[in-house]
């Protein structure tokens, strides 16, 4: 099959795709030690904390990723200006979202988990330095996020380790989450400092461009709320009728599936989607055979996930974590097709956002939520951690591949226009 895509777009995702390789060994040999250093019960209640904070990201982030990029990628002159603006509209949103948190648990105190649930908030202070990650994505710069990303790594592995070692506990692994933010935006503000492409004395908010940004990203802030409600409520549900001991075994099929393969194929949809924006700008018939390439890679590349683990699984499960984990071994089974559905919806998502059809996004996963909490009520009472992983699995389904051919113009574009 001949590539539509160029010799500099796949360069681009060479980067992403190495950079994510060497995070699936690297965590494959230490994660696990950290999840059984910790125990199921300890290993439960941060990943709760983490997934109760999740909810909160979209207001984080405000959908402003995507739409930046392309906002770069048609209008390189305002790059600045657009990531100044992005910067403050997150730094106004986290300000505002951390006071609130911190008048909750004024009012209703909880020492055993008040810590743990703000200083995972707080890395999110940190988080704010992304916006350069946007900039060197829409001019395809991936090498520099290898480079910033690798050297993180690197940092925080060799942390890791050492609370491995002298067994610290869990609130010292949540602090690292912050370290891990902060450091990654040095390295950015570093390169980008360097290579002078920049204009800092233009470095102001904007508040008319700022209505525009938050105009455009709004669906996605609504979506992406959407998203992590339905992929994080099986983790209350499992709180709810079970305990900490089913969450942590939930974490392990979600670290293996989600933190490690599910990753390389988004980035190479993050690091090819430059090239869809551009092609969509001045070459239609191109943007929809690269559209259909890039499906035909993503399902493949998802397949392999799925025997990945559907063979070797068990063995990693065995050889990596504590017997503690061994429960996981069938939802993994279940969850590890997960990506093959996922990968399709994150390109339908991009292709919602250049027609500007995004509130097609919110439709859909408002399907996968109703899907996901009936399954949750139905399946988790009964079939613990296994209900949990044929809800989500199922909820994937028909938000990423009965939507779609619900959605009838998309379809025909995509499948059928040459």
């Amino acid at each position: 099959m001949t590539s539509v895509f160029s010799k500099k777009d796949f360069i681009a995702t060479k980067w992403f795709t190495l950079e994510k390789l060497i995070q699936l060994v690297i965590g494959i040999l230490i994660v696990p030690k950290i999840f059984s250093s910790l125990g199921t019960v300890d290993m439960g209640k941060l990943k709760l904390a983490e997934s109760v904070i999740a909810m909160l990201t979209p207001l984080f982030f405000l959908g402003l990723a995507v739409v930046c990029i392309r906002e770069i990628v048609y209008n390189p002159k305002k790059s600045t200006q657009i990531l100044a603006t992005a910067f403050y509209l997150r730094l106004i949103s986290w300000m505002l979202i951390f006071s609130g948190l911190l008048l909750y648990f004024y009012l209703n105190p909880n020492n055993s988990i008040t810590v743990l649930y703000l200083i995972i908030a707080f890395s999110y202070l940190f988080k704010l330095t992304d916006v350069f990650e946007y900039y060197l994505i829409a001019k395809k710069w991936t090498k520099y996020i290898f480079i910033s990303k690798i050297s993180t790594l690197i940092i925080i592995v060799v942390l890791q380790y050492y609370g491995i070692r002298n067994q610290l506990d869990v609130f010292y692994f949540a602090k690292l989450m912050a370290l891990d933010f902060g450091i990654q935006g040095l390295f950015y503000f570093a390169i980008l400092k360097f290579q002078g492409t920049l204009k800092w004395q233009e470095w102001k908010f904007s508040w008319p461009l700022g209505k525009s940004l938050l105009k455009m990203s709004y669906p996605l802030i609504i979506s992406n709320s959407l998203i992590i409600f339905y992929v994080t409520i099986d983790e209350i549900f499992l709180k709810y009728y079970h305990n900490d001991h089913a969450n942590g075994i939930f974490a392990s099929v979600q670290f293996l599936v989600i933190a490690l393969s599910w990753n390389i194929g988004f980035s190479i949809i993050t690091a090819l989607y430059p090239s869809l924006a551009e092609s969509f700008n001045g070459n239609r018939i191109i943007y929809l055979k690269k559209l259909r390439q890039l499906t035909f890679i993503m399902v493949g590349l998802g397949i392999g996930i799925a025997l990945f683990y559907t063979f070797l699984g068990p063995l990693i499960l065995e050889r990596y974590f504590s017997e503690k984990y061994a429960e996981a071994k069938t939802p993994l089974f279940i969850f590890c097709w997960a990506p093959v559905f996922v990968f399709i919806g994150m390109i339908y998502e991009k292709h919602l956002l250049n027609t500007n059809r995004l509130n097609q996004n919110i439709y859909r996963f408002i399907l996968g939520c109703v899907i996901n909490v009936i399954l949750c009520i139905i399946l988790i009472p009964k079939y613990d951690v296994i209900g949990a992983a044929i809800a989500v699995l199922v909820s994937h389904i028909f938000t990423n591949i009965i939507y779609l051919f619900i959605d009838s113009e998309t379809r025909k574009q995509i499948l059928y226009r040459n």
